[in-house]
């Protein structure tokens, strides 16, 4: 298992690692002082309990949470005085967060923090090793804390304790170890067989699974790291709804809902290639719930369904319908089942219908909004929209292949993508900035990010210019800003999934050099700089929440940009890999895809390149081709 494992540094700075299980949430915030002290704020959040809400408050952030400082720990005494942990030595991450300290009176203390996998309890687990050479007696005190609370759901409970005895004697060289609870019920339930072995068992296995499988193997260590905590933020932020599992974006602010962009777009196709079950299960709920939801009308589908999943939401179109398709026509041939695809056509349907119905005399679809719901212009008929409905179209028509639907059906697909791939150049093509490259909307006079999703889904016309704007332009020390006029003068905002998008446009668009590294610097930012250790969502709004869907599309940067994954049927798939000039090799392992496991290797062999695909031990692809050549892969 990998780890993070960091220095306690001098200089004082408020980090924050979100951790979650189905019913429960810890956003653990630390600050380490210059003298190396730790002072850790717990933000313990059961998002299925909603509390009733004052006016001026959101109804859909109204979760059960409370924040908790170190006041609420036991008391622990030691040779007639209270016992103070030694100076911060260093902090390890994964998948779990636990602080070190220094030795102190003969004793070594390390505090780790995780949830449960299942039920509302949070651990907090304290190991006191004996460094001495002498027994030590301890006496250590309760921690009580019960509250009574009515919400919309009924009666909450919430009780916080330890479970040490009050007296314990630790002989030289050994260990002893007990959890702080915390802890929530509602009405009648009793928190049944928690103990914290039992949910540290469950959350190891859960890291086992994700480690296992998808694992990623670059020359560099950084990147390898961040690939793995990426799986673990996307699997873990999956909670248990009234309609079943569901892949929730976390972050403090949005649990037990779905999105057509976070889910529907960005996490359903993720899992597809995971092994994950829980994730499948919630990608495959989240394209039900929205087919169970198609508007009778003809009017537009809703963007979100939140509050436990039962309340739609969406007050404008945001292109709504080309997330929903390009998603889910991703994740169903990726997963290799007839039967899903069966299940979830009527959804993809209709999305398509929807775009269609929608297209201007120009031929571009118009929508009301984009994801960005307004926070930046986005005209009457954006490239993000036209983009994903353009993706969406090719992967429609290989899937309808797949299904043995009739030939028309998948000629009609592939006769509108064509057609849409010339409108698009056409309508947003444009000179900016001295570059060729596209505006993001027709009255667009600025650089934007989304300037890279023609890339992500295959129109490379503009290339250069685009990544340029992309790369040089819009920069920053956190990546692709969302906006830029003139060379260094855009303002510093930022959306991460942007700059996903834009790593993985670019690399499957064979831009690999000036890719590697300005991603080598991103993950060298997001894994062991501030808000560590994964991908955030934006700033300044939210303040850089550990959003989960923007992990799983770090990881699509190499699957579909490195590798050039594109699957093409419920058993084939095509490979465009792209190796920068820095790289000998890439090896993704343990890939869960098309009903199979596989293997995927890329080696330099001089200017070419050897792919290798391994199909649960079996060698069943190994070929040399040209560098960026495209090879179609079937697997039996």
């Amino acid at each position: 298992m990998l780890l993070l494992i960091a220095s306690c540094k001098s200089e004082s700075g408020i980090s924050i690692n979100d951790l979650s299980g189905q019913q429960v949430s810890g956003i653990i915030s630390y600050n380490a002082t210059p003298e190396k002290q730790v002072e850790i704020t717990r933000d313990i959040i059961f998002p299925q309990l909603r509390k009733f809400t004052r006016s001026d408050e959101s109804v859909y952030r109204a979760y059960l949470r409370e924040q908790y400082k170190d006041n609420i720990l036991p008391v622990i005494i030691s040779d007639q005085r209270k016992f103070e942990p030694g100076i911060l030595d260093s902090i390890c991450i994964n998948g779990k967060i636990s602080f070190y300290f220094g030795e102190r009176n003969g004793l070594r203390l390390v505090r780790t923090f995780f949830p449960s996998m299942k039920q509302r309890v949070f651990i907090e687990k304290w190991s006191l090793t004996n460094t001495g050479d002498t027994a030590k007696n301890l006496r250590i005190g309760a921690t009580d804390f019960l509250q009574h609370e009515t919400g919309w759901n009924g009666e909450y409970r919430r009780k916080i304790f330890n479970n040490s005895s009050s007296s314990v004697s630790i002989s030289p060289g050994q260990e002893y170890q007990f959890a702080i609870y915390y802890t929530a019920t509602l009405n009648n339930e009793s928190l049944t067989n928690v103990s914290w072995q039992e949910t540290e068992h469950e959350r190891n296995k859960f890291l086992d699974t994700i480690s296992r499988n998808l694992v990623l193997s670059t020359p560099d260590k950084t990147i390898n790291t961040l690939f793995y905590f990426s799986k673990i933020r996307a699997a873990e932020s999956i909670f248990l709804s009234k309609e079943g599992l569901v892949h929730s974006p976390g972050g403090g602010n949005y649990y037990v809902g779905i999105w057509a962009n976070d889910q529907l777009e960005y996490s359903g196709p993720f899992f597809s290639y995971l092994g994950y079950h829980n994730g499948m299960t919630a990608a495959m709920n989240a394209y039900r719930i929205f087919q169970n939801n198609i508007p009778k009308d003809n009017g537009k589908i809703w963007a979100s369904f939140e509050m436990n999943v039962n309340f739609p939401f969406g007050e404008y179109d945001r292109g709504d319908a080309a997330m929903i398709a390009y998603g889910a026509t991703h994740f169903l041939l990726a997963s290799g089942d007839q039967k899903k695809a069966t299940t979830l056509w009527p959804l993809i349907a209709w999305c398509l219908d929807y775009c269609k119905k929608r297209l201007t005399p120009e031929g571009i679809v118009t929508s009301e909004s984009d994801e960005l719901e307004g926070r930046f212009p986005a005209g009457t008929a954006n490239l993000s929209t036209s983009s994903l409905y353009y993706g969406a179209l090719i992967q429609a028509a290989r899937l309808a292949g797949s299904m043995n639907m009739p030939k028309t059906v998948v000629a009609d697909f592939e006769a509108r993508a064509k057609t849409l791939s010339g409108n698009i150049e056409r309508y947003f093509g444009a000179d900016m900035n001295g570059l060729k490259t596209y505006k993001y909307y027709k009255e667009n006079t600025t650089l934007r990010s989304w300037i890279c999703l023609p890339l992500v889904v295959g129109l490379n016309e503009r290339k250069n210019g685009r990544l340029d704007a992309l790369f040089n332009y819009l920069w920053s020390a956190n990546g692709v800003l969302t906006e830029g006029g003139k060379k260094n003068s855009a303002p510093q905002v930022f959306w991460d999934r942007g700059t996903l998008y834009a790593f993985r446009g670019a690399f499957k668009a064979g831009e690999t050099n000036k890719s590697l590294n300005r991603l080598l610097s991103y993950s060298q930012t997001r894994l062991t700089g501030f808000r560590v250790p994964y991908a955030v969502e934006a700033w300044p709004e939210n303040s850089m929440a550990h959003l989960s869907a923007e992990s799983a599309l770090y990881c699509r940067i190499f699957t579909e940009g490195v590798l050039g994954l594109e699957p093409t049927g419920f058993n084939t798939f095509t490979l465009e890999p792209h190796l920068p000039d820095k790289w000998d090799n890439v090896a993704i392992k343990q890939i869960k895809s098309f009903g199979s496991s596989f293997d995927i290797k890329v080696a330099r062999v001089k200017d070419k390149t050897r792919i290798t695909v391994v199909q649960e031990g079996k060698l069943l692809l190994n070929k040399v081709v040209n560098a960026g050549e495209k090879v179609q892969v079937s697997l039996h």
